[in-house]
């Protein structure tokens, strides 16, 4: 039976990311088969694993924020003169309607990194979080989570061109997944995607002569950006799920 690395086996289960696990296995709380793990450690499926309560605690007290994120800040690093996007993560900046009772704490902005990307250019929903779970839902190489975009546009566009925007374009040499594209009113379409290369939806306009004018997440999963501004942010309330 083929064995691996216990971090990464509790990652596929989903239970914590892998740096999570490494940092779990330190501190003694992680066991297989009823004995305490060691880093670097291989097991098979058929093993049991148990996580501590108190690993179980660290992560339930992991924070994962939404941010309106407006045009002008990059989504990861500062780059070319401009500002990440978590600068706008602080008290003053927290959406009045914010609903989910959590209230800020310094300790939420440790580890708290964006889980996917928005154009500088783009606004709309942006998720940070510090929880490992939650970043390889949304961007892992198996996450089936939907986005869902309404993009402005000029030029004009054939019956055939928005048909090969729902499938049969491709970029980069490869074959882009199914998306959903509808027109919303006369210069606005919806996009729905199912997987998220760079500039995506602007390539894939260029791609039938449309020009992008703005764009804008709305939905990711089942979580709704709704009446959130732009700049500002709110927590993910512990009864909403992607």
């Amino acid at each position: 039976m083929e064995s691996v690395r216990i971090s990464k086996r509790l990652a596929e289960l989903g239970l914590c990311s892998r740096r999570e696990a490494d940092s779990y296995i330190e501190q003694g709380w992680v066991k297989v088969d009823g004995q305490v793990a060691v880093l670097g450690q291989k097991v098979t499926a058929g093993q049991r694993i148990d996580l501590d309560r108190r690993a179980s605690q660290a992560q339930a007290r992991r924070v994962t924020v939404l941010l309106n994120k407006p045009i002008g800040y990059v989504s990861g690093q500062a780059e070319d003169g401009y500002e990440p996007a978590y600068v706008l993560i602080t008290p003053d900046n927290q959406w009045k309607g914010d609903q989910s009772g959590i209230r800020f704490a310094r300790e939420h902005l440790k580890g708290l990194a964006p889980a996917g990307r928005l154009d500088i250019d783009s606004i709309g929903m942006l998720v940070l979080t510090q929880d490992g779970v939650v970043a390889k839902h949304l961007i892992g190489e198996n996450s089936s989570v939907d986005k869902e975009y309404l993009v402005r546009v000029s030029g004009a566009l054939s019956a055939e061109g928005l048909a090969r925007l729902n499938h049969g374009l491709e970029l980069d040499g490869k074959k882009l997944l199914p998306a959903q594209v509808v027109w919303q009113n006369e210069d606005q379409l919806r996009f729905v995607l199912h997987e998220g290369k760079k500039r995506q939806i602007r390539r894939m306009c260029e791609l039938v002569g449309l020009r992008v004018i703005g764009l804008k997440r709305v939905r990711i999963g089942k979580v709704m950006l709704g009446d959130l501004p732009v700049g500002k942010w709110r927590y993910l309330a512990a009864g909403e799920k992607f």
